[in-house]
C-alpha cells in the first residue's frame, strides 16, 4: 500500500489514469470524481462509446492513495456523477453504488454516452432523469433499474443528430429540468447556423431560452435557487443565470482566456460545483471563478476571476479537506496527434486556494462582434472586476458619426453609471484605455444610433 503524503499540492503520477494502448487507441478523461463514504470515486471515457477503446472505466481510490479498476467496470464515454439523497445512493455513469459500496451496472445504458444526470420532476424519491449526449433523455428507477426513454430531444429541440449534436449536463431547479447542447464550429463563428442550446422543460412542455453553444449547468438547490449556465459566443463567453426569486433568465458576458475553447469538442467538461461549503466555482472557457449561489435583488453580482489554466478539466470534487481536479490529458486523438501514443490523463490534489497560484486572471471578449445594435438598447453587462489593464476597442461600420455611453455598475446590483461618452467616426475606429486602477463589477455600452458595431475588452 502507498503511505498517504503528509500533504500534496500537485499531479501524483501514480494515480494517472491509462487506458489500452489498442488499437483501436482513445482518449481516457476523467469525466466524473465523486467521494463517496470514505473513497474517492474515479470515472474515465473513452472518445466515442466502446468501440473506440479500451481500459478505461470505474476506478476507486481509498484513503490510503491505493486505487483499484473497479470489478463493475465499464467500457464507454460518462460524465454524469450525481447523488440521489432519498435513497442513499451514488449515480455514477451507469452505475448505482450503496452505502455498503454494492455496485448496480444499469445494462442498457453502458452504450450511452452519458452525460448528466438531474432530480425528477414528479416523482424524486424513485425517478431521475439520465441525458445523453446524442439527445436520448430517460427515465431511470433508482431500485429496479428500470429505464425509459421519455424524449430524443433531437426532435423535441430541433438539434441536429449524431456526430453534430453534443448534449452535456442538466440540471433541476425550481420546476424546471434544464438542458444544454454545446454544438459550435466554424459556420456557428461565421454566423451561418446556431446549433447549440439552452433549453428547459416543466413537465409538460420544452421551452428553447436560447440557441448557443452551452456547456455547464450548476446551482446549490434551495440555496439560493438559482439556475447557472455556461456558454459563450464568438464575442465571448456567457453566464446565463436564472433567478428563482422571479424566475427569469438573465445574461452576463465574461472574458475568453483562451480561444482553446471554441469548439464543441474542446469543452469537456466545464464544471460549476461546490468544493467549499455553500460556494460554488466555476471552470469557465480557460478560467476559474469563485461563485456565490446567491442572488440578491434578483442580480449576480459578487463573481470573481481566480486564475487562467490550458487543462482539460473533466471534473473536480472536495475529498478529504483536498481540492481533487481530473484531466484530459493529450492522447492519440485518432491518429491525429502523432507525438502521442500512451492515453492518460492525470490527477492533481491541492488545496482550492492553491488556484490562486496558477495563471494569472486575462482574457478577452466583449458584448458585441460586428452585431446590429439598436440605438438605446443597452449592450449585456460584461465582467470588469479582478483585472489589471483594461483597453476597450470600439468601432461601428454605418455611414455616420456614432457616439457610444460607455457606462459602469460598480456595485454589481444593476445600478448604472455613465463613465464616458466616445464618439467613433462613420465607419472607423476609437481605442480607450482605462486608468491603471480602475475596476467596477460590471461594464455595459449603448450606442446613439443603429449600426454594426463591435466592443471587445482586452484584460492583461
Amino acid at each position: 500500500m502507498n503511505k498517504p503524503p503528509f500533504s500534496v499540492s500537485g499531479v501524483i503520477p501514480s494515480l494517472a489514469q491509462v487506458a489500452d494502448f489498442g488499437p483501436p487507441r482513445s482518449e481516457i478523461g476523467i469525466g466524473c470524481l465523486m467521494p463517496w463514504l470514505g473513497k474517492l470515486y474515479v470515472l474515465n471515457y473513452v472518445s466515442h462509446r466502446r468501440h473506440t477503446g479500451t481500459g478505461a472505466g470505474l476506478r476507486v481510490i481509498e484513503d490510503d492513495f491505493s486505487m483499484t479498476v473497479h470489478p463493475a467496470a465499464v467500457d464507454g464515454t460518462y460524465a454524469n456523477r450525481f447523488v440521489h439523497a432519498p435513497s442513499s445512493q451514488l449515480i455514477i455513469g451507469p452505475h448505482l453504488i450503496d452505502t455498503q459500496h454494492t455496485v448496480r451496472t444499469v445494462r442498457e445504458l453502458i452504450d450511452i454516452r452519458l452525460c448528466g444526470t438531474a432530480t425528477h420532476l414528479t416523482d424524486p424519491e424513485n425517478l431521475v432523469y439520465m441525458l445523453g449526449m446524442e439527445g436520448e433523455l430517460f427515465e431511470l428507477n433508482v431500485h429496479t433499474l428500470e429505464v425509459k426513454l421519455i424524449f430524443d430531444l433531437t426532435a423535441a429541440l430541433s438539434t441536429p443528430g449524431e456526430y453534430s449534436c453534443h448534449y452535456k449536463d442538466c440540471y433541476t431547479e425550481g420546476g424546471r429540468l434544464v438542458v444544454v447542447n454545446n454544438d459550435y464550429s466554424e459556420p456557428d463563428f461565421l454566423g451561418k447556423q446556431s446549433e447549440g442550446t439552452l433549453a428547459e422543460y416543466d413537465g409538460e412542455k420544452w421551452t428553447v431560452i436560447e440557441r448557443k453553444p452551452y456547456v455547464g449547468l450548476g446551482g446549490l438547490g434551495p440555496y439560493g435557487g438559482n439556475v447557472f449556465a455556461t456558454g459563450w459566443d464568438r464575442a465571448s463567453a456567457i453566464l446565463k443565470v436564472f433567478t428563482g426569486a422571479d424566475k427569469t433568465w438573465r445574461t452576463y458576458r465574461l472574458p475568453k482566456a483562451s480561444h482553446c475553447w471554441d469548439h464543441k469538442w474542446q469543452t469537456e467538461w466545464p464544471r460549476i460545483r461546490s468544493v467549499d461549503h455553500e460556494r460554488l466555482l466555476m471552470d469557465h472557457h480557460g478560467m476559474f471563478y469563485e461563485l456565490s449561489p446567491w442572488a440578491y435583488g434578483n442580480r449576480v453580482w459578487g463573481i470573481r476571476p481566480i486564475s487562467t489554466h490550458l487543462w482539460v478539466h473533466g471534473d473536480f470534487c472536495s475529498w478529504k479537506g483536498m481540492l481533487i481536479i481530473g484531466a484530459d490529458n493529450t492522447s492519440h486523438e485518432g491518429g491525429g496527434n502523432l507525438q502521442c501514443a500512451e492515453p492518460q490523463s492525470g490527477l492533481w490534489f491541492g488545496r482550492t486556494d492553491d488556484l490562486w497560484n496558477l495563471g494569472k486572471p486575462k482574457g478577452w471578449g466583449g458584448p458585441w462582434w460586428e452585431d446590429a445594435v439598436k440605438a438605446g438598447e443597452p449592450s449585456d453587462p460584461y465582467l470588469m472586476t479582478g483585472f489589471d489593464k483594461k483597453v476597450l476597442h470600439l468601432s461601428q461600420e454605418s455611414a455616420h458619426a456614432v457616439t457610444f455611453n460607455v457606462e459602469v455598475d460598480f456595485l454589481g446590483c444593476g445600478v448604472w453609471k455613465s463613465y464616458a461618452r466616445i464618439e467613433v467616426p462613420a465607419g472607423s475606429y476609437v481605442p480607450h484605455v482605462f486608468p491603471d486602477g480602475f475596476s467596477a463589477h460590471w461594464v455595459r455600452v449603448t450606442a446613439s444610433a443603429d449600426c454594426r458595431a463591435t466592443a471587445q475588452l482586452h484584460y492583461t
